[in-house]
């Protein structure tokens, strides 16, 4: 009996009886309010818990032997397809002329709509039918070569004036040319360009009539280098570069972060991140060099690697307990203050339990 009475005595919620407690309009409308706002902050606090959030590390890259993606999406509104080229070159010597393995070209109206009804397959196939892949040290030595025997001939072969034709013809139209796909290239230093460089000096000269006449205007819709990863933000998506009566050459200086995604799964994303600066340089009267968009990439020593993490349940129930304790107690406070207040109004006290 004494164990039972000691055991009461330590009870911190004693209970009234039934006929000492009082039921108010006011005690009630305070409860309905407080039990809002305490399913409210549940949820939230619910939805604070199962959100995860981002840690960043950072350590020496020590990746060796791998290749670097180049994800490319680019429209260039005033160069028809067949006299756009892209081309990459890295500090390993590796040059590789007009690249059309992973590009595809896919032709344009004046209106950004693509013409007629070609497939992606049939434009790569068309561009590997009439295309050769030059070896890595032959890339300016092979164009130099063909300018010099067109040049000696005095003329154009059949195929060149067809070309020029048809160029014409598409820029008198307005025709535009979209860029895409993927290449991947050497992971050391080095730059790709996007230009007219894979045509013969003398057919661009007959096309364009001098290279102040070539506009690079262009828009970037997409450039990466991997994967995308939640939350990672490429800096030149959405850029466009629109020239009038001008033209020149665009310089990006890209600083290629390496970085690791791991997944709250514990799934591992290796990708990219990277920051750019940009420079244009316009044509002068007598520059020998033709415009173009050149993208100049060096990597980062250093990797990033940002972790998902989940709070401990521990501190979800911390954080609960105090929320709904607290707004309890409020409520509590909130529900005397008011009886006490409309009880000084009506001036008829009342008897009043103890919990009040």
């Amino acid at each position: 009996m004494r164990v039972r009475q000691a055991l009461k005595s330590l009870d911190a919620f004693p209970r009234a009886e039934e006929h000492l407690l009082q039921k108010t309009q006011s005690g009630a409308l305070v409860s309905v309010v407080g039990l809002l706002i305490m399913a409210t902050l549940f949820v939230h606090e619910l939805r604070y818990y199962l959100t995860t959030y981002t840690v960043h590390q950072m350590a020496v890259d020590l990746k060796r032997g791998e290749t670097l993606p180049i994800h490319i999406n680019m429209t260039f509104p005033a160069l028809p397809c067949d006299v756009l080229s892209v081309d990459a070159i890295d500090m390993s010597g590796k040059h590789e002329v007009d690249l059309d393995t992973n590009i595809w070209k896919l032709r344009l109206n004046s209106h950004g709509h693509i013409i007629g009804t070609e497939y992606l397959s049939d434009l790569v196939e068309k561009e590997h039918s009439h295309k050769h892949e030059p070896s890595p040290d032959d890339g300016k030595d092979n164009h130099d070569d063909k300018d010099q025997e067109i040049h000696s001939q005095g003329g154009f072969d059949q195929a060149a004036e067809d070309l020029i034709k048809r160029v014409k013809h598409a820029i008198a139209n307005g025709e535009g040319c979209r860029v895409f796909g993927v290449l991947d290239v050497q992971r050391v230093a080095g730059n790709f360009h996007i230009s007219v460089h894979g045509l013969n000096i003398f057919v661009a000269q007959m096309i364009f009539g001098g290279s102040k006449n070539v506009n690079v205007s262009h828009i970037i819709h997409d450039l990466s280098f991997g994967p995308k990863y939640p939350g990672i933000h490429n800096p030149l998506d959405g850029t466009d570069r629109i020239l009038h009566d001008t033209s020149g050459t665009f310089k990006y200086y890209i600083k290629i972060v390496p970085t690791e995604y791991r997944y709250i799964s514990k799934e591992v994303l290796s990708t990219n991140q990277f920051s750019v600066t940009e420079y244009f340089s316009p044509m002068k009267q007598f520059d020998r060099s033709w415009p173009a968009v050149y993208f100049l990439y060096d990597l980062s020593p250093i990797t990033v690697t940002i972790k998902e993490e989940r709070r401990s349940f521990l501190h979800f129930i911390t954080r609960l307990c105090a929320v709904l304790g607290g707004t309890f107690a409020l409520t509590g406070m909130l529900d005397r203050w008011m009886y006490r207040f409309v009880e000084a109004l009506t001036a008829k006290p009342k008897a009043r339990s103890v919990l009040r």
